[in-house]
């Protein structure tokens, strides 16, 4: 986990979106962790598709990728 109070202002959302994908894998453990984040980076590549719906796919891409990631490190 991040220490949020050593982060610098601009860089606490990274942070703090870290510390998220961190707890979800702490709950849920790393095959788990890889799976919904390759269910996210789907469901983000779909609704990126569509104009509209890429306000909500490229963070869920980001997302995703950032489970997989620490699925698998």
């Amino acid at each position: 986990m991040i220490d949020l109070k050593k982060t610098p202002w601009y860089l606490v959302p990274f942070a703090a979106l870290w510390n998220l994908v961190v707890s979800i894998v702490g709950l849920t453990g790393r095959l788990v962790a890889v799976l919904l984040g390759l269910a996210f980076l789907i469901l983000g590549v779909i609704l990126t598709i569509t104009v509209v719906g890429a306000i909500l796919g490229i963070p869920l891409i980001i997302f995703g990728l950032l489970l997989m990631v620490r699925g698998l490190w």
